[in-house]
This record gives structure tokens, sequence and C-alpha cells, in this order.
């Protein structure tokens, strides 16, 4: 007898700059606070009526700039009391950007990441990475070596260029000189894989993802409406 497991569910939400969908998780959140002013809520816990984004920092500016982006929101909140900070790109990017780390340092809490050149390149070779990150300003002879022992371990493709230096990585596990980390753990590779593709593709940085994930549904993959160009 056949068994069937049922499909689970992902919630969507429409982007509100364009005609398509997405799964919730990878699109952001902007939240109407009491005063009327829009903030970016990444997390979805704010509470209330929520808009949703699927573009890029530059497409959202030039929506913004247009007047584009208030009118979209004044529509979804229902509302015309609503005021857009000028700076709202980059609160998002800074929001996404500290998800990201707060995601690793949770992960190197709960000991689901590994650190340092020797350990990560054992572990890779033995198939025991589930992901593999270099810091923006690790050299690219470090990475080939690294990506080349993942790869020997199973994996495919080339691990994943950290939008941030090792100083940051650094200070938010808290150890020295992080240069390149590897994920041990299935369920936090995704965790920390869903975190930081949002960030990057919110920037516009694919370097080193798989094609999969550099088509997230931030950028141009969205059905953005016209005029922004």
């Amino acid at each position: 007898m056949e068994v069937r497991v049922a499909e689970q569910h992902v919630p969507e939400r429409k982007c509100i700059l364009g005609s398509g969908h997405a799964a919730r998780d990878d699109l952001i959140r902007l939240a109407l606070g009491p005063d009327g002013e829009i903030h970016p809520d990444v997390r979805a816990k704010a509470p209330g009526r929520g808009a949703w984004i699927g573009v890029d920092r530059p497409t959202l500016e030039a929506a913004q700039a247009k007047g584009k982006l208030k009118g979209a929101l004044a529509r979804a909140f229902k509302t015309a009391e609503i005021r857009v900070p000028e700076d709202l790109g980059e609160r998002i990017e800074a929001a996404l950007r500290q998800t990201a780390l707060d995601r690793l340092g949770l992960e190197a809490r709960s000991g689901t990441l590994l650190t340092g050149r020797e350990k990560i390149e054992t572990a890779a070779r033995r198939g025991e990475v589930q992901m593999l990150i270099h810091a923006a300003d690790a050299g690219e002879d470090g990475n080939r070596k690294l990506d080349q022992a993942w790869r020997m371990g199973g994996a495919e493709g080339r691990g994943v260029v950290f939008p941030a230096d090792r100083t940051i990585l650094s200070l938010t596990l808290g150890r020295q000189n992080v240069v390149h980390i590897a994920i041990i753990d299935r369920a936090a590779a995704a965790r920390v894989r869903q975190a930081l593709n949002r960030w990057r593709a919110f920037i516009g940085s694919d370097d080193g993802l798989s094609p999969a994930a550099a088509g997230t549904p931030h950028a141009s993959a969205m059905d953005v409406s016209e005029g922004f160009k």
C-alpha cells in the first residue's frame, strides 16, 4: 500500500511593488508604527497589518523616489497617514545584516558550526560540512582549498562569500580571526542560508550562491510593476 506524505504548506505573500507571490520567509515585512512611520520588520514579529516587499534595495529606492512605494503602502495599510523614512532602504539592509549575524551567533552557541581552517578542512573531507562560508576579505587561495576539500566530501559548488569581513565575524562569534565558517548540522545550515540569502538578495550580492539561491524573489525575478526603469 502506497503511503502518501502530505506536502507542508508554505505561507505566501504578495509583494506590494509587483504582481508576484513568494514564500513569506523569502520576503521582507514592513510594519506601520503608532506614529504613522514605516519600519522594517524583517523578523515578522510586529503586531498589526504588514506589507511585504520582494525587491532589492535599488528597486525599492527607485520606487520610493517616484512615490510608488508610498502609494503601494497606503493601499496595503488602507490609510494615507503614512510616513516613509528617507533611509528606509538603509534600515532594511542593516536589519537583515543583523539578523544574519545573530543567526550565526545562535548557531555558534548551539555548537552547530566550526571555525579554524584545519578543523573545517578535516570535517569537509569527511562529508560533515553542510554549508561553507568565507569572510569577505578571505584570500582566494584559502577559499579554493576549502572548497576543494568540501567537494571531496561530496558537496557540489563552492562556499558562500559572507558580505562582512573577518573582524565582524570574529566579534559576532566571540572568537579570534574567523575567516571561514562551516555549518555541520543540516537544519542549522538551512536557517543560516535563509537569513543570509535574504540579506544578500536585498543588497544585490550573489557571489558564491548556488543558482537556486541566487534566484530568490527579492530582485529582478519578481514581476515588479512597470515604471521603475
